[in-house]
């Protein structure tokens, strides 16, 4: 059975840093995406970076040098490295995962998409205050 479980988040002034985890148990795969989505109040989940199986990275353009997706070694826990943090931000940060059954070079999505996931995390509450 597969499980991902957040933490990390919590509050924390515009300009500072939080770093998520997510403990992953139960996925094993060679081909797979793995990602940080969150949601603000009244919006929709939007996906915020990715890490494909070949440890390609992608994320939204509006955390492009302040966040960075990465895993350890043995590929049991996700980390989101948020830097540079600003109150629109806040949000419930969720992780999730995807795999594939060909190769991972085959995928032609973004991984970006809440479509394309099949497991989820519970989430963990960022609140950035000005």
């Amino acid at each position: 059975q597969v499980q991902l479980v957040e933490s990390g988040g919590g509050s924390v002034q515009a300009g500072g840093s939080l770093r998520l985890s997510c403990a992953v148990f139960g996925f094993t795969s060679s081909n797979y995406c793995m990602g940080w989505f969150r949601q603000a109040p009244g919006k929709e989940r939007e996906g915020v970076a990715t890490i494909g199986s070949n440890r390609n990275t992608r994320y939204t353009d509006s955390v492009k040098g302040r966040f960075t997706i990465s895993q350890d070694s043995a590929e049991n826990t996700l980390y989101l490295q948020m830097n540079s943090l600003k109150p629109e931000d806040t949000a419930m940060y969720y992780c999730a995962s995807v795999r594939f059954y060909r190769p991972y070079s085959y995928y032609s999505g973004s991984c970006l998409t809440e479509s394309e996931y099949t497991y989820w995390g519970q989430g963990t509450q960022v609140t950035v205050s000005s």
